[in-house]
């Protein structure tokens, strides 16, 4: 039978792979944190990639704005936004699984738009490069909008991790399933509250210390509790990117993890978490 095994969460700022671009630098504190990240990433030996990210104008817009979508196609290719330093690749989906996910997702309530043709942008593409998630890895990437209000609430992120572990479980095939979370806590991208001579902000770093705090206890409930509307928008314009974290801890079981690191400076944290049956 189909099982999640794990979980993971990384950021995916864009600016990341030409910061990484050189071998040696003053970013090598990102390196190690993605690191800390791919190795168990690798370990598991997965057959699929579950991801929990948003899209930033690029693969939708505001003239179709999807709440909650889902890629159910052969591949995907990205990035399709041009960041510096991500080369072009296809990546494989894993149609049977994501096909599952969204009638299993629909069944229970989560009204996903259904993408059959699409591309990824960095929000996808970032993480899968620098985590260097095999080529050959089908991946099934659903995206929860987190720039354009209203979002969804984070108990409704919760319940849909939640729902998505229970219908990979009734699946009938041996699959080895990962969830990836991709994302920052506190975030302003090109808005009022960016850093003087940057293009993006940490309006409340306390929020996104108390994030990872929350994380690490396992206190999903008081992280959901806490996640209120007024507080992302305090966060940030990109803050809802939480609300991947939540989907994630949701879909492994809430497990405490092995891996946590904070990057106070840029308002997010690099995470593995092993499914509470693989403990």
């Amino acid at each position: 039978m189909a099982s999640v095994c794990a979980g993971f969460g990384v950021p995916h700022t864009p600016a990341f792979p030409s910061l990484l671009a050189a071998e040696k630098g003053p970013w090598q504190e990102i390196r190690d944190c993605f690191a800390a990240v791919a190795t168990p990433l690798a370990a598991a030996e997965l057959d699929a990639l579950v991801i929990f990210s948003s899209d930033h104008f690029n693969t939708f817009f505001l003239d179709n704005m999807p709440t909650l979508a889902i890629g159910v196609a052969p591949q995907a290719s990205g990035p399709n936004d041009g960041t510096e330093n991500l080369p072009q690749r296809i990546v494989p989906i894993h149609e049977d699984l994501a096909g599952a996910l969204f009638a299993g997702g629909v069944e229970a309530g989560f009204d996903f738009a259904l993408c059959q043709e699409l591309t990824l942008d960095h929000t996808f593409m970032v993480p899968l490069e620098l985590l260097n998630v095999p080529s050959d890895l089908p991946i099934v990437p659903i995206f929860l909008n987190s720039f354009v209000p209203p979002v969804i609430a984070a108990e409704r992120a919760r319940g849909l991790g939640a729902a998505l572990r229970k219908v990979v479980a009734a699946q009938p095939q041996e699959l080895r399933v990962g969830v990836l979370a991709t994302g920052s806590f506190s975030l302003e991208v090109g808005g009022p509250r960016i850093e003087p001579g940057q293009p993006w902000g940490v309006p409340d770093p306390e929020w996104a210390a108390r994030v990872v705090d929350l994380l690490g206890t396992r206190d999903l409930d008081r992280l959901v509790e806490e996640a209120t509307p007024d507080q992302i928008a305090a966060a940030g314009n990109a803050a809802a990117e939480v609300l991947d974290w939540i989907a994630m801890a949701a879909m492994v079981g809430a497990p405490r993890p092995t891996v946590l690191r904070a990057q106070a400076a840029f308002g997010h944290a690099y995470g593995v978490f092993p499914a509470e049956a693989a403990l």
